[in-house]
Parts: structure tokens; sequence; C-alpha cells
């Protein structure tokens, strides 16, 4: 990577940091809280590698073809993947085994897929995917089945379900993204209340480079950034 990509690059990531560590403060929050999930689908490699050695470890991928190549490239780095995008349940068999986060757990029919896939000694993280916004376009469980969604998914031994994710609405701006984000985290509240006791939903994984500093605002423990990072960078 040229010389000034790489600059530009580093002075992207330090501005959303920046701004991460500024939205938290207004929380009242630690930018300690927030774990910015650096979303690589629209780069190159060598952007990708460039940005891991800047410090992000946390890397997202919506698409689980790129995310096998990505995960065999960089199989000696102590790389964290997160997927972030809608999964098929016949790729699940591929996808766990390389998978540190599911983000988009959409269905409990997803949950069994991956669970079969992973094993004791490799267990994957996972999200509930809560179409908070009631986008019908939009994959998620919807927000009054998340009850016995997560009842069913408490039982799959090679999953640790830890949290919910949302995508806010497209249209209304920031301040219906707003509205989405705290429904989402109210119905992370109510679900924590009556979980089974092997559960623990400690994490909100929301908000986008658009939306991301409101997101922490309203409670987000996950930011997923992708353009934001790579303004003025060559792809």
């Amino acid at each position: 990577m040229q010389t000034a990509q790489r600059e530009r690059l580093a002075e992207n990531l330090a501005e959303v940091r920046g701004k991460i560590a500024a939205a938290a403060d207004r929380a009242g929050r630690s930018s300690d809280d927030v774990r910015l999930i650096a979303v690589t689908k629209y780069v190159d490699l060598e952007t990708t590698e460039a940005l891991f050695e800047l410090g992000c470890c946390d890397l997202g991928e919506s698409r689980p073809q790129q995310l096998w190549a990505r995960a065999e490239q960089f199989a000696a780095r102590p790389v964290r993947w997160h997927m972030i995008g809608h999964l098929q349940t016949n790729k699940a068999k591929r996808t766990a085994p390389v998978l540190s986060w599911l983000h988009a757990g959409d269905s409990l029919r997803l949950l069994k897929a991956v669970d079969a896939a992973a094993t004791a000694d490799r267990r994957v993280q996972a999200l509930l995917e809560i179409n908070i916004s009631g986008d019908a376009a939009k994959h998620g469980i919807a927000p009054d089945d998340a009850p016995r969604v997560l009842e069913e998914a408490a039982k799959l031994p090679h999953l640790e379900i830890r949290g919910l994710m949302g995508m806010a609405a497209l249209a209304g701006g920031v301040d219906v993204a707003r509205a989405n984000f705290a429904a989402l985290r109210e119905l992370r509240d109510r679900l924590a209340a009556d979980a089974p006791d092997n559960i623990e939903l400690t994490e909100l994984s929301m908000g986008m480079s658009g939306d991301y500093q409101a997101a922490i605002e309203e409670g987000a423990t996950m930011v997923r950034v992708g353009s934001s990072l790579f303004e003025g960078i060559e792809r």
C-alpha cells in the first residue's frame, strides 16, 4: 500500500476512534466498552492488511465466500472474524470453523445450523438479529418472537448467545435510527431480565458509518463501520 494511502487510512481510523470516544463520553460511558468492527467487504486484501497492522483485530464481512478467503489469508494472525451479513444455512458448515462472532443470527434454523457446524473447543459467539425497524425487506427476528427464539437458542451447546444486533431503518435519518436503537436496547433489557440461566445478554451490535455515534449514545457495545474508514482510499 502506498505511503500516502496508508497515512490516510490511519487518519480515518483515528477520526473514527475519536468519534467513538466522544459519543461514549456524552453517554457517560468508557470508549473501552465499545468495540469497533471494521467492515472490509469493499476493500482489497492490501488495505485489509494495513488496517489490521494499524490495530484493528475485529474485522467484519457480509459475504461468506470472502470471509472464507480472508480467514485463510490471515490464518497466522489473531483476527476475530465477524459475520455481519445474512448467512444461508447451507454455508454454515464452512463458515462456523473460522468465525468468532455471528452478528446476523436471524432465525432459529440458522442458529441450529451454525451450532451443528461448530465444536466444543471452538464455540461461536452469536447475536440474535432483530428486525427492529419492521422493514419487510430486512432479515431478522420479529421482536415479539425474540423470547421464544432465545429460549430455544439457549439449548444449543456450541453457541454462546451474547446479545442482539439490529439495523436502523433506511429512511428517516439519525432521529429514526436513534429511536430504533433505543427500542433494541429496551428489548435487550427486557430479554435479559428473564433470560435462561446460561445466557448473559451484554452485547448490542448496532450502528454503521452514518449513525454509529447515535448508536453508542443509545448503548451500542459494537459498531460496524466501513465507508468512514476508507474515505479517500483507492479500493
